[in-house]
């Protein structure tokens, strides 16, 4: 991974405002796979997660780890951003956050996970042909993966596309990182090449007053 690639996710990280205390239940953790807080499905995507060993790629500043931790699940979450990093450890001090790109965690890492889930994180910014065999070696036979971003943002623009994020300072040039855009039958397919079975791929659609909707993806890790 660049250097500017580092440094762009920092840029965003210090721009988004921490999660609240609460939602609107009063819960103080919560798991949101939607860009919409408290809208669509939550944490049992994932399967029972009571001792269970999960893994957040892109996790963050800790919201939606602290609530797998919260659930019962013992996991471990990896996010390239040293400003979201520590934010995480600093609202959640007893959280195991690794200051690491995501393929390089999951190739130099030993253990073995029952799910791993990603939510706007680097499912959504990993080449899915580098990423996929990574995950896929990670899981457990029957492991859940399990991610979530954006709709492709333009009908017939898929594959890498260039994300823009823009430095608060003024004047400052924008920086650019990767995603990758496919519509929910094509993300169905890749998953299955790389050895996913059971794969659903949906958008879930926004809630009342809002424009765009959430691609959720899962599969089960086969063999």
């Amino acid at each position: 991974m660049r250097e500017q690639d580092v440094w762009a996710w920092d840029v965003w990280g210090a721009a988004r405002p921490g999660r609240k205390e609460t939602n609107t239940a009063g819960a103080v953790t919560w798991f949101n796979w939607t860009q919409w807080p408290d809208h669509g499905p939550d944490e049992k995507i994932l399967g029972d997660l009571s001792g269970m060993p999960v893994l957040d790629l892109g996790c963050g500043s800790g919201g939606n780890l602290a609530h797998l931790v919260a659930r019962g699940a013992d996991a471990v979450g990896v996010d390239v951003s040293p400003v979201q990093v520590a934010k995480a450890r600093e609202r959640w001090p007893h959280l195991d956050v690794r200051q690491q790109p995501a393929e390089e965690f999951l190739a130099t890492s030993s253990a073995e996970f029952a799910a791993v889930c990603s939510v706007f994180g680097a499912a959504w910014f990993t080449d899915p042909a580098e990423l996929l065999p990574l995950v896929r070696a990670s899981l457990r036979p029957g492991g859940i993966y399990a991610f979530s971003h954006n709709p492709p943002a333009l009908s017939g623009c898929y594959g890498p596309q260039a994300s823009q994020m823009q430095p608060p300072e003024k004047g400052a040039e924008p920086l650019y990182v990767k995603r990758w855009d496919y519509e929910p039958g094509r993300w169905t397919e890749i998953l299955r090449q790389a050895g996913f079975t059971d794969v659903t791929a949906e958008v879930i659609p926004p809630p009342e007053g809002r424009r765009t909707g959430t691609l959720l993806v899962r599969g089960v890790r086969a063999g």
